[in-house]
């Protein structure tokens, strides 16, 4: 049962994508977008109520394996992609309708956004390191496209900054992968089954340490491109900015969960070989110094595009950290954080791009009085930055008040660190935020209506979150905590 109901899981998009490859010309291709992510999610759910009652299943000849960890990142996946696509309905008309997009391109966007979510559930579900690199790749080469739709100089320049950083990762990654499989090798013997992450956890203990040192820095370097960990972040802001909102939506929320999963599954294998904190110390480091960088770059953008892109550099420096510091608590806060930020930043992203939209311009000095002109633009951008502020009574306010405390009590040099780097944050988007939703403006009100049920519902579930979570909710998070940290 559980390959029928994975194998429903991937060949939806892939079916969808294959579809809109032939069809994505079509005035309905729209809503084909839609229903066949919809079906995704569907299938989604199918899967996590399995996993979840009856514990992890390997699948499929043991390539693909599935857990509370895995399955929970599925989940959120398939929703905020379902979600986005109802966005992208009306706003890649609206694109189309003022000559930025052609039918040609809108076909291209529709078959690679399919595409794109296969790409992320494969690297997801996969038991193999090997494929969840080559799954990787596919992400990568699918949003480049997605990234240059627009074939402005500025939006080719920026998925040609994404394809070689990114590419540079990627490389890096698999040098990882191949160190992995040569520590496996001595163990396990030659094959595929050296790289299946379900060997390798029963036999971590054995595995020669000084090469997985080496071979957990490669991944870390490598995967933390994708996440957008700083240094290696340049990449983040512009593909952002330049690419259509839809696709800032799906890569702030989803792909960078992804790249930080993948991290995440191989400091599993390095602590129990080590039997030391080397992996979450470099995991810690590298997460600290994102938040501490993207806050302080925060009060330098002008684009609201950029700006809210460094907010995710932010973000997923703190996830960084707080699996990085390990323990049942971080853990627990760093899996509510992947869901409260996926949720919050995509809502955001869905209300700037209708800003936007209505503005003509991405420069937040130009954007003003969203209140007036389209109120529910206004209120969902205001409460969604809010949320991803840390403002109580929202979900992010309580997987960050998990994170300090914890902190506090681990490794007590790190908050100053940490506080400082979240009063700078506050500062500099709600300053730009306030003027963009409640400054004085002479503009009208929108001719159109906007896509805004994406909007509150997710700032809906993480109001929820913040207030109460559901015990079957808490219980996943839990199990799933248990399983890495």
């Amino acid at each position: 049962m559980i390959d029928l109901q994975l194998m429903a899981l991937l060949l939806t998009p892939l079916l969808g994508g294959l579809l809109l490859a032939m069809f994505g010309s079509r005035s309905w291709a729209a809503e084909l977008n839609s229903l066949m992510s919809f079906c995704t999610f569907v299938a989604a759910v199918v899967l996590t109520i399995r996993v979840v009652d009856s514990g992890p299943e390997v699948a499929l000849n043991e390539e693909f394996f599935i857990d509370q960890f895995n399955v929970f990142l599925v989940a959120l996946t398939a929703f905020v992609a379902f979600t986005t696509s109802l966005f992208s309905r009306p706003y890649m008309r609206i694109e189309q309708h003022h000559g930025k997009l052609s039918t040609p391109m809108l076909h291209l966007y529709y078959s690679m956004y399919q595409l794109f979510t296969l790409a992320m559930l494969v690297a997801l579900t996969s038991n193999n390191m090997g494929i969840i690199w080559v799954a990787m790749e596919a992400a990568t080469l699918t949003t480049v496209l997605l990234v240059s739709l627009y074939r402005t100089p500025a939006s080719i320049e920026a998925a040609w900054k994404y394809f070689i950083l990114c590419g540079v990762g990627i490389a890096l990654a698999l040098f990882g992968t191949i160190l992995l499989y040569f520590a496996a090798e001595r163990v396990l013997g030659e094959g595929g089954e050296a790289l299946l992450w379900t060997h390798l956890n029963e036999v971590k203990a054995g595995l020669e340490p000084t090469v997985l040192k080496l071979a957990f820095v490669f991944l870390l370097v490598g995967y933390g491109t994708k996440i957008g960990l700083v240094p290696l972040h340049s990449w983040l802001p512009d593909a952002h900015a330049e690419g259509p909102t839809p696709v800032s939506a799906v890569l702030s929320g989803l792909l960078l969960n992804v790249a930080l999963y993948a991290v995440v599954r191989s400091k599993v294998l390095v602590d129990g070989a080590l039997a030391s904190h080397l992996a979450g110390n470099l995991m810690m480091g590298f997460g600290l110094l994102s938040v501490v960088m993207a806050a302080f770059f925060l009060s330098r953008q002008k684009d609201v595009k950029r700006m809210f892109a460094y907010s995710s550099i932010e973000h997923m420096g703190l996830m960084t950290f707080a699996f990085g510091m390990g323990g049942a608590v971080a853990t627990f806060a760093g899996l509510l954080h992947m869901t409260v930020h996926s949720l919050t930043k995509s809502a955001i992203f869905f209300a700037v791009g209708h800003a936007t939209q209505k503005s003509g311009t991405q420069l937040m000095e130009n954007i003003r009085g969203l209140i007036t002109t389209h109120p529910t633009i206004g209120w969902g951008l205001a409460i969604g930055s809010l949320a991803i502020l840390g403002m109580p009574p929202f979900g992010v306010f309580a997987s960050e008040f998990l994170i300090i405390t914890t902190a506090m009590h681990t490794y007590p040099w790190t908050t100053p660190f940490l506080l400082a780097a979240l009063g700078v944050a506050f500062a500099a988007i709600f300053s730009r935020v306030q003027s963009m939703v409640f400054g004085e403006t002479t503009d009208e009100r929108l001719p159109h209506p906007p896509a805004l049920v994406p909007v509150f519902v997710h700032l809906g579930l993480v109001l929820l979150l913040g207030l109460y979570i559901p015990p079957y909710l808490a219980d996943w998070y839990r199990q799933a905590a248990a399983l890495i940290g």
